[in-house]
């Protein structure tokens, strides 16, 4: 059997990911953590730590060559619902230069990301225990959501969290064609990318939404 190092080292290379091997050892330790602490916290419904490298991993890093090739100077990012840290702890390891900001109403897991961010040195990653709709901050780059609501709700509840030349990030399954169809006045689908996830069955995509 595969060990974590190898199942993720091959993942990454079937997506063509760049990946120091220093944060690929990084990845491998917010896995054993996660791990470590789902057990007691069910902080996810995934309890194979295979099936985590792909569906928690590999997912969260599927739309690292976006933020990279964005055009804009986006050094300021938040995942809004972010769970246990899906995707921002793991865009925060491979994105030392970008400050990530992580947002939960669930104290279990923005304890167990403000355990992360002690255990692996994460200078750049800030957890926010809060509700998205209350948090004002000042506002960031890109805002990015996973399996966090449908489109339309996401823009109406994180609309005060993204500049007004910055962008949504909306990691969907199915491309959500309704969803789109009914897109709120005032934004706009700027772009679509199916994902490649190895070893996930179901379809993943990214929508790239920005101000009308």
């Amino acid at each position: 059997m595969k060990d974590f190092q190898t199942e993720l080292s091959d993942q990454l290379a079937i997506m063509e990911l760049a990946v120091l091997a220093e944060q690929q050892a990084s990845l491998i330790h917010f896995l054993e953590l996660l791990i470590k602490w789902n057990k007691a916290y069910n902080l996810t419904s995934v309890r194979d730590p295979m099936a985590m490298i792909s569906r928690h991993l590999a997912d969260s890093l599927s739309i690292l060559p976006y933020i990279k090739n964005s055009t804009l100077a986006a050094n300021r990012i938040i995942d809004v619902g972010s769970g246990p840290g899906l995707p921002g702890i793991p865009l925060a390891i491979c994105l030392p230069e970008h400050q990530i900001t992580t947002i939960d109403s669930n104290g279990k897991k923005t304890r167990f990301q403000q355990q992360v961010k002690m255990a692996l040195g994460l200078n750049n990653l800030t957890v926010i225990n809060e509700r998205v709709e209350r948090f004002q901050p000042e506002p960031f780059d890109m805002v990015i959501s996973r399996a966090f609501a449908s489109i339309n709700d996401m823009l109406e509840w994180t609309d005060h969290l993204c500049k007004d030349q910055g962008i949504f990030l909306a990691m969907k399954g199915l491309y959500p064609d309704h969803e789109i169809h009914t897109l709120k006045d005032g934004f706009t689908l700027q772009q679509t990318h199916r994902l490649t996830v190895p070893k996930c069955d179901a379809e993943r995509h990214l929508l790239i939404l920005g101000r009308a």
